[in-house]
């Protein structure tokens, strides 16, 4: 265990570096930020000045190697728009996110995985033709569409939810929705498929022979087999999850890092990026790292030093 977990320290502590290096570099070809803090009427002296106060007028290269070591030190630096320590402004959203994050999780799990259920165990019917058909709808849906769409229904037409902004309970409902049918296609697909897999095997069949009801043979056998595939869905879907809040939140007015990243990236407040860019790879990383553990805990059969880098 120790070993498998220092070997990952090491890949993680590779991909998160490439990670940062990219979204430093790139966000420089974006354009100079300091256009965007003075007015049209600023003089060049007054660009100069405010480039040496921000650190811009610096050699790239140099600004690189300053990121990296306030980096070292867990600092992620000062917005250049807002003036104040980017962990203070992430830790200030952070948990919208996770709320939202949550909800949409919960609407992809607690619909996703009994509707896979139904469709396996129901494999070749119309039934299963229709509920699939649904599903692969749900999985082409934008989610700016299809948020605005719950938006007309239920919350101008039926008036019975808010349209946007966060509250309470009520305001979770719509986008958590939006977020999550696209990841709940996803679960629906992926238990579906496995479910089927297991079904043909000759464990079922036999304990089909001896009377094993269905219910049973669910709960106790092919829900525990066909587990190994969702672990990794789940921990792929989670970080979509966080990706995709960039724009239900946008469409909810939701202020959660999603709009943070959006509005940090229309006015160029690297700073800001970079940290949400980091704590995405952070979490990304850690997600696949938990998954293999859960792997091994789920199937005894894997062992965690066995597996592939």
């Amino acid at each position: 265990m120790t070993r498998y977990l220092l070997r990952k320290l090491g890949e993680a502590t590779l991909v998160m570096f490439g990670v940062l290096t990219l979204i430093f570099f790139i966000q420089r070809l974006t354009g100079d930020p300091t256009f965007l803090l003075l007015p049209e009427t600023a003089t060049q002296a007054d660009i100069e000045a405010m480039r040496h106060a921000l650190g811009f007028d610096r050699p790239l290269m140099v600004q690189y190697l300053s990121f990296l070591a306030d980096l070292v030190r867990f600092d992620l630096g000062r917005s250049v728009i807002q003036n104040l320590p980017v962990t203070d402004i992430i830790g200030s959203r952070l948990p919208y996110t996770l709320m939202l994050a949550g909800g949409a999780l919960a609407v992809s799990c607690l619909i996703g995985i009994p509707l896979g259920v139904v469709m396996a165990l129901n494999h070749g019917t119309t039934f299963a033709t229709v509920l699939s058909s649904l599903v692969v709808a749900a999985q082409s849906l934008p989610t700016f569409w299809s948020g605005i769409i719950l938006i007309l229904i239920f919350a101008v037409s039926l008036g019975w939810l808010p349209p946007s902004s966060a509250g309470g309970f009520s305001h979770l409902v719509l986008p958590s929705i939006a977020l999550g049918l696209l990841s709940m296609a996803t679960f629906a697909r992926v238990t579906r498929t496995a479910i089927l897999d297991e079904l043909s095997k000759e464990y079922v069949r036999t304990a089909r022979a001896r009377g094993v009801g269905m219910g049973r043979l669910v709960t106790r056998h092919l829900a525990r087999n066909a587990s190994i595939p969702l672990i990794t869905v789940a921990a792929l879907e989670v970080s979509n999850l966080l990706a995709g809040a960039v724009v239900v939140e946008t469409v909810f007015a939701w202020p959660g890092l999603g709009q943070l990243t959006m509005q940090s990236i229309v006015s160029r407040d690297f700073m800001v990026v970079q940290g949400v860019v980091l704590l995405g790879a952070f979490v990304t990383v850690v997600l696949n790292v938990m998954a293999d553990i859960l792997y091994s805990i789920v199937d005894p059969r894997i062992t965690l030093s066995a597996r592939p880098s």
